[in-house]
């Protein structure tokens, strides 16, 4: 059977994901309202800016709906800021801070690696991808400092004098602190569909 999977439609590098959803052999849905959560195979939460994703669900009325559906142990990909929104905890947010979805038990530092102009792209090493490295872009992007006993590390980046998380998975809990969708690596959406058919 043909997986649907949707991508969280709010703001952000959905359509991205959506083309290369499809390039792997799936269907695709925008998800923007709670009732399209409905009948879906799995779901993504693209990059984009995590405050106003956050935000923007708060008022569509969506927080609550996504909660349940990660809780629930549905398969579930964090791009960057949805990697955040996915975190259990985050650190380096503003005053007030943002929702977050939760349901993967990592400590994420929102800006880890800074501004706009410290945007960077770099090869990693991702053993469950196999061989070549994979090219991984980081644009304004977090990373993980702090993973659950549960929570398999995928791949590492060099940071800030040390080695932080970059991806990981807890369970049907993807999560990646780059943005695979803006290559033409198809990987790691193959890997998230064969998620969805090992449930």
């Amino acid at each position: 059977m043909v997986a649907v999977v949707g991508i969280l439609a709010l703001q952000g590098a959905f359509l991205e994901h959506e083309a290369m959803l499809r390039q792997v052999g799936a269907q695709t849905v925008q998800v923007r309202k709670p009732e399209q959560l409905a009948g879906l195979d799995g779901l993504i939460i693209p990059g984009g800016e995590s405050t106003t994703m956050g935000l923007m669900a708060e008022r569509w009325g969506l927080v609550e709906p996504l909660k349940t559906w990660v809780h629930a142990g549905k398969p579930t990909w964090g791009t960057c800021a949805g990697m955040i929104l996915l975190a259990a905890r985050a650190t380096g947010q503003k005053a007030g801070g943002q929702p977050l979805i939760g349901g993967l038990d990592v400590t994420v530092n929102r800006n880890y690696f800074g501004r706009q102009s410290d945007s960077f792209e770099t090869l990693l090493a991702v053993p469950v991808l196999g061989e070549p490295p994979i090219r991984a872009v980081f644009i304004r992007a977090p990373a993980i400092v702090e993973a659950g006993a549960t929570v398999e590390i995928l791949a590492t980046v060099p940071g800030r004098g040390e080695e932080v998380i970059a991806a990981v998975r807890q369970g049907a809990v993807l999560a990646t602190a780059f943005h695979p969708e803006l290559t033409d690596d198809l990987r790691w959406h193959a890997y998230f569909l064969a998620l969805l058919h090992r449930r």
